[in-house]
């Protein structure tokens, strides 16, 4: 069994492929431009930090190179590489394959398969298990994922539990649970918003019954959870993608509770927290709320996979100021007076909200827009959007 961490050596003979799926001749140069376009009565300016981001982009490589150096093996991922519908499908294309399609299962792979890691990472027992049947393994991780599994492996070691502030579901908080359940003794607990951490926060505190709290989180925390033991001395980490505020917001909560149970003397002995939060998400999130501080806007347009989360926190800083539109892609633009979007999560927390808007564009005076992606979205798409954007206007 071999583990490539670090590519295959196929970087440039990739590079052109690269080009062509993903390049914007048009985003280049709204870039160029400073970051905005006029056409006729609408002006479309683009958040500084937007799109894909390093470790997407070193993911998607390594996919790429795979594919090349390995021309007639099966080539598996484990699942959806990063959270983007076409990068998805041009790798679908290529001819790898993905386990989690129906038809296919880790337990049909043999040892001259090749089997790619995503940039979220895997859960530890899935790990294993691929190592035991000896496929060569393409290590995608993000290396700001690893850092959070170093912390809540640290949290585990010195005797705190990790509270996770993620999605429960998502790959990533996943794979960041059974790090911590892989040391000796280690627990961890996840918590999706504020009124999650208000629960553990009521526990903390003597208000709230640790049987109440665990039929709560029965889904959502370490086998054999215990409250009474197991919320005595806590870690705070993040699923990389969350919003940065909010999981500060959490923090400095279950910190006061602790500060309240055991004095603000003994808090270093209860409560820890590192940031965990990756800077490309940091560095969209911050960039699009710079541009929303600039000027007012007709609307804003957030451009990435429904189920991407750096995404859907990005859409939530734009429904805090403006009208907001989610989008996978320019066919969600149907013409000037329908388009179909997500539901933003500061609107409505169904996760698979879609909505039809109709007349969504002003029929008359200037039409100024906010545009931004998600980590995971290519240049082609947002491309796409803002040449969309622009015939819908001056039909």
């Amino acid at each position: 069994m071999a583990i490539f961490r670090k590519g295959l050596n196929l970087k440039s003979e990739v590079a052109d492929d690269l080009t062509r799926d993903y390049h914007s001749q048009l985003v280049d140069r709204v870039k160029a431009e400073g970051h905005s376009l006029k056409s006729g009565r609408l002006t479309i300016h683009l958040a500084k930090e937007f799109g894909f981001c390093y470790g997407v982009d070193r993911a998607v490589d390594y996919a790429y190179q795979t594919r090349k150096r390995f021309p007639d093996k099966r080539v598996f991922l484990t699942g959806e590489i990063i959270h983007n519908p076409h990068v998805n499908m041009r790798l679908r294309e290529s001819g790898i394959r993905f386990l989690t399609d129906p038809e296919e299962s880790i337990k049909e792979l043999k040892d001259e398969d090749i089997v790619i890691l995503p940039a979220f990472g895997v859960p530890v027992g899935e790990l294993e298990e691929l190592c035991n049947r000896g496929c060569t393994l393409i290590d995608t991780t993000c290396g700001s994922v690893l850092n959070v599994w170093k912390n809540v492996q640290r949290y585990a070691r010195d005797g705190f539990s990790a509270i996770i502030h993620g999605k429960a579901h998502h790959e990533e908080t996943r794979a960041t649970a059974s790090q911590a359940i892989n040391i000796k003794n280690g627990h961890y607990l996840i918590i999706l918003d504020r009124e999650e951490a208000e629960l553990v926060c009521k526990y903390i505190r003597g208000t709230f019954s640790g049987t109440r709290l665990m039929e709560h989180f029965k889904h959502s925390c370490s086998k054999g959870f215990n409250p009474e033991r197991d919320l005595i001395r806590v870690g705070l980490a993040n699923q990389t993608t969350m919003l940065m505020s909010e999981s500060l917001a959490l923090g400095e909560m279950i910190r006061d509770a602790m500060i309240d149970r055991h004095g603000i003397e003994s808090l270093s002995k209860h409560y820890r927290a590192f940031e965990t939060i990756c800077s490309a998400t940091q560095d969209r999130q911050d960039a699009i709320q710079v541009l929303l501080k600039k000027q007012s806007f007709s609307f804003a347009v957030v451009i990435g996979g429904y189920n991407s989360s750096n995404t859907k926190n990005l859409a939530r800083i734009c429904a805090e100021h403006v009208t907001t539109y989610h989008i996978a892609d320019s066919l969600c633009l149907v013409s000037e007076s329908e388009l179909h979007c997500r539901a933003t999560e500061a609107a409505s927390k169904v996760v698979h909200s879609d909505m039809l808007i109709n007349n969504w564009l002003p029929t008359t005076g200037p039409i100024a827009i906010a545009l931004t992606a998600g980590a995971s979205t290519p240049d082609n798409i947002v491309g796409e959007v803002i040449e969309k954007l622009i015939a819908c206007v001056n039909t």
